[in-house]
């Protein structure tokens, strides 16, 4: 093992290791059982179902992008290859390895369009940061004076701040002369063409306002209904609160769920879910039974990704495209 990989391993060790110390700490493990073992189950699947269902206007988002980079896939494989991604990320550090499985995925099925696929895929990222920072801006409005979670406001605040500057890099043409000059270290580490491929189809957006505007909107009103989701996933251990706080928390959680050090955010998560709805008033053994439902959820919005990718391991066949 190589020593970057080591010092990988034994961050994600110690991270993981000091998440768990900290809910072990707060919670009662028998009290826990209690609240996970009378959890509602209607509550559970419609959080489950919210999540399910926002595939579908994600994937078209996705078809709609690609087409308009020249791209042309049919939804149905979209949507299959968006839950097999979710499959990757259950095993991979964070929902990036989703990513990096669609852009795969795709790129084998129409070669040559590594650009145009991995630029849709990181604008879909982007557009996703973008509706997390509109969201975030209203969660900030809507708990100044209203909740007591601390630093946690500073902090969304700081994410939006953080947010617009990251758009200024990613769409800025002020930038072209600094990247020009990256281009030597780029070329000597063997990255240089991918970047330039996939920079230019990013860019290629930005005389395509029409299509950015509507996918934003589309983006912003799925990343609300998500919310939802693990406002359910609170109401079915018996959290009694409005759906405004999760408006406040859910961008944040949404931040958390893409810290690349442990899988899948384990622990992490449940952290962040205890100290939140804590400093709410809500009990440590339900906000960690909230954190654990909404981790069920991801892991069953997972499970048609991974029959799915058995399935065509026992059926194996020619990549469509290939051949061409």
């Amino acid at each position: 093992m190589s020593r970057s990989r080591a010092l990988r391993a034994g961050g994600t060790l110690v991270i993981t290791g000091l998440a768990a110390a900290y809910i072990l700490w707060r919670i009662d493990l028998g009290q826990t059982g209690h609240v996970l073992a009378h959890a509602s189950i209607g509550w559970w699947l419609a959080s489950c179902g919210i999540w399910i269902v926002s595939v579908w206007p994600l994937s078209w988002r996705w078809l709609k992008l690609l087409a308009a980079g020249g791209v042309h896939e049919r939804l149905g494989w979209l949507v299959r290859t968006t839950f097999v991604a979710y499959a990757a990320a259950q095993v991979l550090p964070t929902s990036l390895g989703g990513d990096a499985s669609r852009i795969y995925e795709t790129t084998r099925r129409h070669p040559g369009s590594r650009g145009p696929v991995a630029g849709t895929v990181l604008l879909e990222r982007a557009l996703g940061g973008a509706a997390t920072l509109v969201l975030a801006a209203a969660g900030f409005a809507l708990a100044v004076g209203r909740y007591s979670v601390g630093g946690y406001l500073w902090v969304e605040l700081a994410f939006v701040v953080l947010s617009a500057g990251a758009a200024f890099v990613l769409f800025s043409t002020r930038l072209h002369p600094l990247l020009h000059r990256l281009r030597p270290l780029l070329q000597r580490l063997r990255v240089e063409s991918v970047l330039r491929d996939v920079y230019l189809a990013l860019h290629a957006y930005r005389t395509r306002l029409r299509v950015l505007g509507w996918a934003f909107a589309l983006t912003v009103g799925v990343q609300a209904a998500r919310v939802l989701a693990i406002w359910c996933a609170g109401k079915a251990v018996g959290v009694d609160l409005s759906p405004r706080p999760y408006y406040v928390m859910g961008p944040l959680l949404f931040l958390v769920m893409l810290v690349p050090f442990t899988i899948n955010g384990l622990a992490v998560r449940e952290s962040f879910f205890v100290s939140f709805l804590g400093a709410l008033g809500v009990s440590a053994d339900r906000a960690f039974s909230a954190g654990f439902l909404f981790f069920v959820v991801t892991v069953a919005v997972a499970l048609p990704g991974a029959v799915l990718v058995a399935w065509e391991a026992m059926h194996p066949r020619a990549v469509p495209g290939t051949a061409r």
